[in-house]
């Protein structure tokens, strides 16, 4: 099927949740790049398809107009009916397990409706974007790069700087976060053993985190950035070297952008939810994260930085000493990140 008009892609969901879901985006925009593509969302997060050019709209959908159509006979907005019925593609990733989303949007709008999961089956052990994916298939679009990608490269951009690594110490649950003491130990181990700036990122769930991290640390080497714009955070995370987080949605943002990384992971399932990107390291342990040690870690992110460094002046090899070619880089033709078992 070729739309002759509008696509819509609804998504919900977190940060991470619709990141995952950017390569629908990429490829609706690969195959039908003269058609106007909207997203309808949570505007503070589908930002970033616009800062990517992945989407030409956005609107919210959690305007008190739309709740009629999320019941079964609701009073229907005149203006939301007129703008359903202006799409040739609908994409719906909402829950909907009573079909009365979608049997009210089809009641107004002649557009092919394609109703996709709002979030994997983990018993099928397939990754989150191969499975938002597959409803392409309807529209005969096989093989797409599963692989988030933002590229803000029409944006006025500062160079990365190789003495800038990014941490984001938080996630959306305690579950999914290194123990405190280890990142008080591992931000001052790297203040100590290279000469970089580090860049503390989070929202209002991490406030008190960051500045408790940022407090034995030197002032003039520390930048918090906190309860940033999506699109703006994403302009500051692309001009940094490296990235260090956990399993959350802004890990999932710094892969897109293509930085370096290394994720401190658990206990969500990899196979379902880790990054693509193969320019990130996932780092488990099977004690769990608290069998992290911070010198570990450590040594990752100064591999990370050593390698940004190496790049930068033409050069190849090992990043240090007890590093081989295969441990410092590796990317395989499907992308898989590097996954190290402690």
């Amino acid at each position: 099927m070729k739309p002759k008009g509008r696509i819509l892609v609804i998504r919900g969901g977190a940060i991470g949740d619709f990141i995952v879901t950017l390569p629908v985006l990429t490829a609706l925009r690969h195959h039908f790049p003269d058609t106007h593509i909207e997203v309808l969302g949570y505007p503070r997060i589908a930002q970033l398809a616009l800062a990517g050019r992945l989407a030409d709209a956005v609107r919210s959908i959690e305007s008190r107009e739309f709740a009629g159509f999320f019941s079964r006979g609701g009073p229907l907005d005149q203006g939301l009916e007129d703008y359903f019925a202006s799409f040739s593609l609908i994409l719906s990733y909402l829950y909907d397990p009573d079909l009365f989303f979608e049997q009210n949007v089809k009641r107004h709008t002649a557009a092919h409706f394609i109703a996709g999961p709002h979030r994997p089956d983990e018993a099928q052990q397939v990754h989150a974007s191969d499975v938002f994916l597959k409803p392409l298939e309807r529209l005969a679009i096989f093989g797409a790069d599963p692989v988030p990608r933002i590229d803000l490269s029409p944006m006025p951009l500062r160079p990365a700087s190789l003495r800038t690594v990014a941490a984001h110490p938080g996630s959306g649950s305690e579950r999914k976060n290194w123990p405190e003491d280890r990142w008080v130990g591992f931000l001052a181990g790297l203040l100590r053993r290279e000469p970089v700036r580090l860049v503390l990122v989070g929202g209002e769930a991490e406030a008190g985190r960051l500045q408790r991290l940022a407090a034995g640390l030197a002032p003039d080497r520390v930048e918090l950035v906190e309860s940033r714009p999506l699109a703006e955070l994403a302009v500051r995370l692309h001009e940094c070297a490296a990235f260090i987080g956990h399993d959350s949605g802004i890990t999932h943002l710094a892969a897109a952008l293509g930085l370096p990384g290394a994720v401190l992971w658990g206990p969500s399932n990899p196979a379902i939810w880790r990054p693509l990107s193969a320019r990130m390291t996932l780092i488990q342990a099977p004690a769990g994260l608290a069998g992290i040690e911070v010198n570990h870690v450590l040594d990752r992110v100064a591999g990370l930085l050593h390698r940004a460094s190496a790049a930068a002046r033409g050069t190849t090899g090992p990043a240090c000493a007890n590093e081989t070619p295969v441990d410092c880089f590796r990317i395989s033709r499907s992308e898989t990140p590097d996954r190290e078992q402690l």
